[in-house]
């Protein structure tokens, strides 16, 4: 059992930046990082393979949103630039049982970590 744990949401104007920040107990496979707006379903944001090699951006946040991680450290990140009130959402980090690809869809995520609070002010 794997076990996951963001950081580093907060309140932040449109236009700044944010780095979000998933620690995992121990080794995972391909990560991803989702969000849920208030009254919305969960939707990806980024997935990210094993090695990093692969990564995957939904459309709205490409060109302002990085994700990467560093298996090392168990951690794996999400740099947001650029932020606007959209972005605001519950962000949460998800960990793959098996798979070393890139995964988009959130019912083949078996570890979820409690998601870190990101609201952009306008």
């Amino acid at each position: 059992q794997v076990q996951l744990v963001e950081s580093g949401g907060g309140l932040v104007q449109a236009g700044g930046s944010l780095r979000l920040s998933c620690a995992a107990s121990g080794v995972t496979l391909s990560m991803g990082w989702f969000r849920q707006a208030p009254g919305k379903d969960r939707v990806i944001v980024a997935a990210i393979s094993w090695s990093g090699s692969t990564t995957y951006y939904q459309d709205s946040v490409k060109g302002r949103f990085t994700i990467s991680r560093d298996n090392d450290k168990n951690t794996m990140y999400l740099q947001m630039n650029s932020l606007k009130p959209e972005d605001t959402a519950i962000y949460y980090c998800a960990a793959h049982k098996k798979s070393v690809n890139v995964v988009i869809h959130a019912d083949e995520y078996g570890y979820w970590g409690l998601g870190t609070q990101v609201t952009v002010s306008s």
